[in-house]
């Protein structure tokens, strides 16, 4: 009888100590994504001397955390956050936990596999991710919000767990991928971070990707060019074409490439078509719009190639969506099913030419 009390004490000492929830900073932990770390706080992506210099919605954009992930390993039971946004911000065509949720995968086998998701509920969230798990030490990969700042966060475990730094160098950060881009690059309207294009291909790849698309503003900023070239990358994949117009791309898209090319003369960069919208088979605007553009961008890297430029690389759009028109929310921006095809098309193209 006694022997089944102190079991049944014990078991609810074990019980109340797994349910006591310790808050750690994740400031501690590695942070994957970034540019430069001459940030004004850890989760931007504009270093603070370009706070008066780009134009303020480029400015505003670069605060929000698309592509930025925290790694660390626990043997916790169950895995929480605390995190405080920017803005709050909301939008018609993309899930809050796109937005503005966090995003959570354990490695398997080699392997980074979907956990859960964190739910936003304000501008200060509180959520358990994942609970009721085996106490064994795994590995973590936490991503941050994509259209909406992180100010502060806090990763919640078990009060007798351990948390660490990851053990496993997964993604390697040596040579990352640098991406620019306009609204889909950053990650409109994947429903949850981790299902935007980039973060995909940095898991495909075993590589960091950092994300520089900018909402409506990828529009070849040459101080972005900048930020780009200071990057010790094994590639750049360069995708403004929905947002630049054809004046443009004329006036500062060889520009634009060539600040990133002169401190990376050998480094494959890869230029990508504007996406053929299922929109542009109705809205006849639209579609010259595109033609117009596509037919601009492709000019353009015939010219360069002409004048013996190397290791660039053009990857053209026509299958990135696929034939059926199902694979974006409003005509434009891309659903889960349309970043797995886009990621699908610019993979092998990655893979094939990516630096060491």
């Amino acid at each position: 009888m006694k022997s089944s009390i102190l079991s049944l004490v014990l078991l609810c000492c074990s019980l109340f100590a797994q349910a006591q929830i310790v808050y750690h900073n994740a400031d501690q932990f590695p942070l994957y994504g970034k540019a430069t770390e001459a940030t004004a706080t850890r989760y931007e992506r504009f270093p603070d001397s370009l706070r008066n210099i780009s134009r303020k919605p480029l400015w505003e954009l670069s605060q929000n955390s698309a592509g930025l992930a925290i790694r660390f390993r626990t043997n916790s039971t169950t895995i929480a956050a605390k995190w405080e946004l920017l803005l709050d911000r909301t939008m018609s065509h993309m899930t809050p936990v796109g937005i503005k949720g966090l995003d959570l995968y354990s490695l398997e086998n080699g392997e980074w596999k979907f956990v859960n998701s964190g739910r936003p509920t304000g501008k200060s969230s509180q959520n358990t991710i994942i609970s009721n798990m085996t106490p064994e030490m795994r590995e973590y990969l936490l991503y941050l919000p994509l259209y909406d700042g992180v100010t502060a966060l806090e990763i919640g475990i078990d009060s007798l767990a351990l948390i660490d730094q990851p053990k496993v160098e997964m993604p390697t950060q040596n040579k990352p991928i640098v991406f620019y881009g306009t609204s889909i690059l950053q990650g409109a309207c994947a429903s949850r971070p981790g299902m935007a294009h980039t973060n995909i291909l940095s898991r495909w790849l075993n590589r960091e990707c950092i994300n520089l698309g900018f909402s409506g503003n990828g529009q070849l900023d040459l101080e972005v060019a900048e930020v780009i070239a200071g990057v010790d990358a094994g590639c750049f994949v360069l995708d403004f074409v929905p947002n630049a117009s054809v004046d443009q791309m004329n006036e500062k898209a060889y520009q634009f490439y060539s600040i990133i090319r002169s401190k990376h003369p050998d480094t494959p960069i890869i230029f990508i078509e504007d996406p053929i919208f299922a929109h542009s088979y109705f809205d006849q605007r639209a579609a010259r719009e595109l033609s117009n553009k596509n037919k601009t961008i492709n000019e353009l890297f015939r010219t360069w190639k002409k004048q013996g430029e190397k290791n660039i690389y053009f990857i053209s759009s026509q299958k990135m969506l696929g034939d059926d028109r199902e694979a974006t929310v409003d005509g434009i921006h891309f659903t889960d099913l349309g970043m797995m095809r886009y990621a699908e098309l610019i993979y092998p193209v990655i893979k094939k030419n990516l630096k060491k």
